[in-house]
């Protein structure tokens, strides 16, 4: 007989229940899960897109980061933040449509 650890006994449970908790969840409200899914990727995506580009604003090696530099990684930052509030309120919202009468 093989030994699992209770670890891995213990997300396996949780993975399944996540799963069957998923499926009481409407076509509508998946959708609209969908869609702040999508509003947070590419919230992210954008915010990726101007971190990747911001060494390139302080092109001396010197431990020490640029204005400008730490300008756009608080730019994407605040688009990542922003993004992920968004998508929140609209899980938020998506989470209600099952629990509306109806």
């Amino acid at each position: 007989m093989r030994k699992y650890s209770k670890p891995l006994v213990a997300i396996v449970s949780v993975a399944a229940l996540s799963l069957s908790l998923s499926a009481c969840d409407s076509a509508k409200e998946n959708a609209a899960e969908d869609q702040a899914d999508a509003v947070r990727d590419a919230a992210d995506a954008k915010a990726d897109a101007l971190e990747a580009t911001a060494d390139a604003k302080d092109p001396v090696v010197d431990g020490v980061d640029s204005k400008a530099e730490n300008a756009q990684e608080a730019k994407a930052d605040a688009i990542r933040d922003a993004g992920e509030k968004k998508a929140d309120a609209m899980e938020d919202q998506a989470d209600k449509m099952d629990k509306a009468p109806g």
